[in-house]
């Protein structure tokens, strides 16, 4: 006897192998993709926050940042990464995909926050990787940058050209601060289409060439480029279509943070941006810029929580624009690459309608022509060598491979551009012309802080809010100009000490030659005649 049986309708029964498998029961339910029914598991269906756990890993991978965030990333999508919370989020997108999968069902607010909590410890499982933000370099060297279109298409550059790729390399992660860059093309000249929209000179123009190229090389501290000029030579519109052509945005100008949190935010939210009609900067924010071109950080207390905190970290390409280069301290001045425009003349001038239209229209050839520059530029950059190397040294070096790729002039313009720099960064440092004044006329002055303070003179005899008060701002004030007095061949020493008994360190300004200059034999001055003078002739470090 068979002792095989078949289950049906709460009955058994012996199957005959003779007689043909009943038919499979038809499923009378509406047939929709991807929609589930609810599981039976010994009569209790899983819960809410396990299903969502179920289908989001079967659409996504999860990664942890370098910076400690998580991110979702589709498994059959572009190599853009979701964050978890946010607009256009993994929760969001969650809980529409649970309500299209499970007809009569949506999950709650609790159910979601409970598959964030899983998804979250998944993605801490593996190390944190890097996620970019438009601009990238795989572990080969080779620069990517992200579209921003919703396909993730991506353009590859190196030594050997450039490409568009359908998937991105590396991963991207996005900002609603971010606009799609059009596809770049070979359309001709983009260069010279470039120029025709901007209102420079040769010389400003290959400088500003050289900073675009520099802007998609991700590893490499970019000075802060400038535009300045009097109203009407077209500032604000010069920085913003320059800012589009790196990293497109529908806010490409922004006004000056109020505080270190609200510039964090928008830095880290932005490859590249432009701050507008810059006329002061404070001290904090000065100091924020100096940090953001060669890598800064912000460290916040987690919301909700005691003992977390959230890292944003970033080293960014920046744009101002401005009327009175003196509004900039020395340590900012000193990574400043200021392009002077001029006067546009009024049968000349076109309006904003205009110029974006034309903009939008070469963009696509402009953005080839610079892909190709870049990926000549990358392959000669390895063997580029200088003899002395300038404070921004990694952006010198990458003027000079495109001074040989185009055999331009770049790297001296900005040599000498940046000597001028500082000379209007001194006019607009009251102490710091005075001292200008002081070493002038004796040629080498030794003392204290202290006395340094009582010999420098302020214009009129007032001193202004921003003058040192005492002795130990004083010496810290000289410190911080030590780089621009430089530039003026003025050199700053504070390694001696006085020969009395108190042993008060001292400082010590010398008047030297600079380049083309005859040398001369002024006074010195000196309120410890005991102690040496620097001698004459006597210049700076290499690594200054």
């Amino acid at each position: 006897m068979n002792s095989s049986v078949q289950h049906m309708n709460g009955q058994t029964r012996p199957i005959d192998p003779n007689q043909p498998a009943d038919p499979a029961p038809v499923n009378t339910r509406r047939s929709t993709v991807n929609k589930r029914p609810a599981a039976d598991d010994g009569g209790k269906k899983p819960s809410a926050a396990v299903r969502l756990v179920q289908l989001a890993r079967e659409r996504y991978r999860f990664v942890m940042s370098a910076d400690g965030r998580p991110y979702a990333v589709a498994i059959d999508g572009p190599n853009v990464v979701l964050p978890f919370k946010g607009r256009a989020g993994l929760r969001q997108r969650l809980a529409r995909l649970y309500a299209e999968t499970y007809e009569s069902d949506v999950a709650s607010q609790s159910a979601l926050a409970d598959a964030m909590t899983v998804l979250e410890g998944i993605a801490e499982d593996d190390d944190p990787v890097p996620v970019h933000l438009r601009v990238g370099q795989d572990d080969l060297g080779t620069i990517v940058v992200d579209l921003g279109t919703a396909d993730g298409r991506a353009v590859t550059v190196s030594a050997g050209g450039w490409h568009i790729v359908d998937r991105s390399p590396i991963l991207f992660r996005r900002s609603g601060a971010m606009a799609p860059m059009p596809a770049p093309a070979l359309l001709g000249d983009g260069l010279n289409m470039l120029h025709s929209l901007f209102n420079m000179n040769e010389s400003a123009f290959r400088q500003l060439v050289a900073w675009l190229i520099a802007a998609w090389i991700p590893n490499i501290p970019h000075p802060v480029i400038t535009f300045k000029g009097e109203q009407g030579t077209g500032k604000s519109k010069t920085a913003q279509m320059v800012v589009n052509l790196v990293d497109p945005s529908p806010a490409a100008k922004r006004s000056a943070p109020r505080d270190l949190k609200a510039w964090s935010i928008q830095a880290f939210n932005s490859w590249a941006l432009c701050l507008d009609n810059v006329s002061a900067i404070p001290g904090w924010l000065s100091d924020t810029l100096c940090k953001a071109v060669t890598g800064d950080g912000f460290v916040d207390r987690q919301l909700y929580s005691d003992d977390d905190v959230v890292v944003v970290s970033f080293r960014r390409v920046l744009s101002m624009t401005t009327i009175d280069a003196g509004a900039f301290a020395g340590d900012l001045a000193e990574r400043l690459l200021m392009l002077e425009l001029q006067l546009i003349d009024p049968s000349r001038r076109r309006s904003e309608e205009e110029l974006d239209t034309a903009f939008e229209t070469v963009r696509p050839a402009v953005l080839g022509s610079l892909f190709d520059l870049l990926a000549t530029v990358l392959a000669v950059l390895p063997h580029v060598k200088l003899d002395s190397l300038p404070r921004m040294a990694d952006f010198a070096r990458v003027l000079a491979a495109v001074d040989q790729v185009m055999e331009w002039n770049t790297l001296d313009d900005y040599l000498a551009a940046s000597a001028t720099v500082a000379g209007d960064a001194l006019e607009g440092d009251p102490f710091g012309s005075a001292v200008v004044a002081l070493v002038e006329q004796c040629g080498t002055w030794t003392g204290t802080a202290a006395q340094l303070l009582e010999h420098v003179q302020a214009p009129g005899g007032i001193r202004p809010p921003t003058w040192p008060k005492d002795a130990t701002r004083a010496g810290g004030k000289i410190r911080r100009l030590a780089p621009l007095l430089r530039t003026v061949g003025i050199t700053v020493d504070d390694t001696q000490r006085s020969p009395d008994r108190h042993r008060h360190k001292l400082l010590v300004l010398t008047r030297t030659d600079l380049p083309g200059e005859t040398a001369s034999a002024p006074p010195t001055g000196s309120l410890w005649p005991d102690v040496p003078p620097i001698g004459q002739g006597h210049r700076p470090s290499d690594q200054y």
